[in-house]
């Protein structure tokens, strides 16, 4: 990879981390009966992993995912949102980058939502309880799909705007 690519893309990852942080501290729904939070973070994750590939996208969600957990006094949840968020960037970069065209980014983002709402499960689970965890199934869909549709949303004009192309 020449160095202005990688320069470029390890900026916009640390760009896409930062937001994906402020977007999880500014956009916060608390939710009680599962002793977590509804945010936007994930819109971050998913147009950093659309545009910049797995590995980035993977970097991107498991650091955003931990970072805020720390931050936000959800310690407990931080290895386990490392995991989830970081997965749901590896699968959505992944899947993107076998099938780069606007199904293979859509499907992306469904296997990519799947993971971070199944792995947050079992978190929930493990943590509190089995209802706790079944519980969360919903707020974490809807938090990914919100985040999906974001993504979806700015991922085309900024890959335009930044000149990154399909299955880079």
């Amino acid at each position: 990879m020449k160095k202005q690519t990688r320069i470029k893309k390890l900026t916009l990852a640390a760009m896409f981390l930062a937001l994906s942080i402020v977007f999880g501290r500014v956009f916060l729904i608390p939710l009680p009966w599962t002793r977590g939070n509804v945010n936007l973070c994930d819109a971050a994750i998913l147009v950093g992993a659309l545009l910049l590939g797995p590995w980035y996208g993977g970097a991107i969600g498991g650091f955003a995912g931990l970072f805020l957990d720390l931050i936000s006094g959800f310690a407990q949840y931080a290895p386990f949102s490392f995991i989830a968020h970081g997965l749901e960037g590896v699968v959505v970069g992944l899947v993107a980058r076998w099938l780069p065209n606007r199904w293979g980014r859509l499907l992306g983002l469904v296997f990519g939502i799947i993971i971070m709402v199944v792995c947050y499960f079992f978190a929930d689970s493990l943590l509190y309880s089995w209802a706790t965890g079944t519980l969360g199934i919903i707020p974490n869909t809807v938090q990914g799909l919100v985040g999906a549709v974001i993504a979806v949303s700015f991922e085309m004009p900024l890959r335009r705007k930044l000149n990154i192309s399909l299955g880079k």
